[in-house]
């Protein structure tokens, strides 16, 4: 992937689990962070603490949540902090750069991607979107070619684009790249810097609260025009709460949306978590599992959708079985048929056991 952990490293696996163990406590055999990341006792405690302060009328400062969450995610992915817009939501920031290509510009996406990465180039109506198989993306690119936009990690089936591959036909046809990093922030090491636009939520692999999401944009900003920039989008924001604003921010936060609060006083914490782990170290412990749960599947005659360097794990025909291994506790999706299993810093090899237990049966 894209060179070396960006966060410092945890040390022993001894330090990893002892830090995992405190913040964790799972009910269940939860395999399903593909969908929703667990929150961390961190997280809670903040959101806890913030909303008891609104409700006793004295509101701590969570503007100071929203800064350190930017900051962290900008450590976690290699960039200066004045790249990344704090938002809510891919949809908005993929709508965002759908409304900045001239009509008639061509997309080229991958088959089947998450829609939030796709729909918004589709709505324009005046676009040319190609859609063609993940592994055909980069040869996909040609002259001509405006926009390349794809996800790191598929949602359905978790297999990993060849972003290096893409990365350079885009260039050589003078095509921007936006890449879509849900499914793989906070356990697949990124340089974000190697690419146009970088978004993420944060409710999956980076275990924040839902209403957490960020965009990287380059250093000149990226040609974007803040189209639905509010008064958090001014250099000054509480100077720009009335009237249009009348200077923009000078850095990315002029594609802020107006945060969610109280799901950035949970995602302050929670990055600072996966900083503290290191997402090489959470890239080790979940490749593990996902290989341990690969070999048990052969072992019982099922192979999955091929994507070995994946914490994604998709098998096909064995969707049906999702509400089954939910009675036993046990947590996946069901995506077009296929049953997903996700692995991330919180399971062990017990988890992978236990569905496997229940598959055989």
């Amino acid at each position: 992937m894209d060179g070396e952990d960006s966060g410092p490293h945890s040390g022993s696996m001894e330090t990893f689990e002892s830090l995992v163990s405190t913040e964790f406590a799972p009910k269940n055999t939860y395999l399903n962070t593909a969908s929703t990341g667990l929150l961390p006792a961190r997280a809670v405690d903040a959101m806890k603490a913030a909303v008891e302060s609104v409700a006793d009328g004295r509101p701590q400062d969570m503007f100071a949540d929203v800064e350190a969450a930017r900051a962290a995610f900008a450590r976690i992915v290699g960039v200066p902090d004045r790249r990344v817009a704090a938002g809510a939501s891919v949809a908005v920031y993929t709508g965002l750069i759908a409304a900045s290509l001239p009509s008639g510009a061509e997309v080229v996406t991958a088959e089947g991607d998450f829609t939030s990465v796709v729909t918004p180039f589709h709505v324009r109506g005046d676009l040319k979107v190609r859609q063609v198989p993940l592994e055909r993306v980069a040869e996909a690119v040609r002259p001509g070619t405006t926009l390349v936009a794809v996800s790191v990690a598929q949602s359905a089936d978790g297999r990993v684009a060849d972003l290096e591959a893409i990365r350079e036909a885009a260039r050589a046809h003078g095509a921007r790249t936006y890449v879509d990093a849900s499914q793989s922030a906070g356990w697949l090491p990124i340089e974000a810097d190697a690419y146009d636009y970088v978004v993420s939520v944060g409710f999956k692999w980076l275990v924040c609260p839902r209403g957490v999401a960020f965009l990287v944009v380059p250093e000149d900003l990226g040609g974007l025009t803040p189209v639905f920039a509010g008064w958090v989008a001014g250099e000054r924001p509480w100077d720009s709460c009335y009237g249009p604003v009348e200077e923009l921010a000078h850095s990315a936060r002029r594609f802020d949306e107006s945060p969610s609060l109280f799901s950035y006083a949970g995602a302050r914490r929670s990055l600072a978590l996966i900083e503290e782990l290191g997402v090489a170290n959470v890239r080790d412990h979940d490749l593990v599992l996902a290989d341990r749960f690969r070999a048990g599947l052969a072992g019982l005659g099922h192979a999955p959708v091929p994507a070995p360097d994946s914490a994604i794990v998709s098998v096909p025909g064995l969707g049906h079985r999702q509400a089954e291994l939910s009675r036993a506790g046990v947590e996946v999706s069901d995506r077009a048929g296929h049953l997903r299993a996700a692995f991330h810093l919180y399971n062990t090899p017990a988890d992978v056991d236990r569905i496997l237990d229940v598959l055989s049966a």
